[in-house]
């Protein structure tokens, strides 16, 4: 059987992934029995490799591929005239050995394609999977949630976590987060373990959450941006020393770097700070903070600094490297020369 996970949600996306890793079991084996690879360069002969290979003392196999099937979303095709006419299938050969090869996955195999982004409607191993039926793919889209969406969910993540929340608090969480559900999950947390049997007031999000996370934020950015390496790095453990999870503190510098290099791009195009919050649908606070640090950055600089982070996301998925390690050679990198 394979599954499509598919979407911008990821705090979902990985929760129904985890769901998947444990039915593989809590033993040694289950580990020895999961392999995790890079679709984005991914040949057809590895994937057989790892999906054909018998499970070594154990009934399952699981087989997790990072972001293939977005290879295959449908580009637009031009005519002669230079005007968008049709769509043209992207890899139209390896669409077609990969559908033919998973109508062969071998029974003890759980195949689950992880996608980082929506896939087209018209993905043709989307479309494949819904033909075949539940019974053999399953699919599920994870959709990223709305700012107006985001109360809601604050609301029934405190609740499902045995917890009470009050409604500015919900608000400022809201403002201050965003919709980066892995962070505002991890900040939940937090509060609740603060709070003990107590509502999560507003004043406890302002005193615990806003200034301190978003100014070390912004800080270690600024930092790597003028190549302060010791500074840097001094920055990123203290707040590793605040016993921040390292893979959440990397998802919030690459978020941060992001948000600066969409800023950066809006505004070498003439949009302004309004105009480019109701864009990107951010809350104005982190905005302006955003909108301002862009100014201290070069294009080629925010670009050099995501290339560096996207090859660290890389080097950690592929398990290359530990986490610590991989943000304290990043930010070596980062600040180099």
């Amino acid at each position: 059987m394979y599954y499509i996970l598919h979407g911008e949600n990821e705090l979902a996306r990985t929760e129904q992934l985890n769901v998947l890793r444990k039915q593989m079991g809590q033993d040694e084996f289950a580990a020895l029995n999961t392999t995790r690879l890079d679709g984005r360069a991914l040949r057809l002969s590895e994937l057989q490799y790892a999906c054909d290979a018998v499970p070594f003392l154990a009934s399952k196999r699981l087989v997790i591929v990072d972001d293939l099937l977005a290879r295959f979303n449908p580009r637009a095709k031009k005519d002669d005239a230079g005007d968008e006419a049709t769509d043209e299938e992207a890899n139209p050969l390896l669409a077609k050995d990969l559908k033919e090869y998973l109508t062969r996955l071998p029974g003890p195999t759980r195949l689950v394609f992880v996608e980082t982004k929506k896939l087209a409607a018209n993905n043709p191993l989307l479309k494949h999977a819904d033909a075949a039926g539940e019974s053999v793919a399953y699919v599920r889209d994870f959709p990223a949630l709305k700012d107006s969406e985001l109360p809601t969910w604050i609301q029934k993540r405190v609740k499902d976590k045995a917890g009470t929340i009050e409604g500015d608090a919900v608000r400022d969480l809201a403002t201050f987060i965003g919709a980066d559900l892995r962070l505002l999950d991890n900040e939940i947390e937090k509060l609740l373990t603060y709070r003990g049997k107590g509502a999560i007031r507003s004043e406890d999000v302002r005193l615990l959450v806003a200034a301190v996370r978003e100014s070390n934020i912004f800080e270690l950015v600024d930092a790597i941006g003028r190549k302060e390496t010791k500074q840097a790095l001094k920055l990123l453990h203290a707040q590793l020393d605040q016993r921040e999870e390292p893979l959440r503190l990397f998802g919030m510098i690459t978020r941060q770097v992001r948000i600066i290099l969409q800023m950066k791009d809006l505004a070498a195009r003439g949009v302004t700070l309004i105009k480019a919050t109701e864009q990107l649908k951010m809350h104005s606070f982190p905005a302006e903070k955003a909108w301002k640090q862009a100014m201290n950055f070069s294009m080629p600089q925010l670009e050099a600094m995501y290339r560096k982070l996207l090859e660290t996301d890389l080097a950690i998925k592929t398990s290359a490297s530990e986490p610590i390690v991989a943000l304290d050679t990043l930010i070596v990198e980062m600040t180099r020369g």
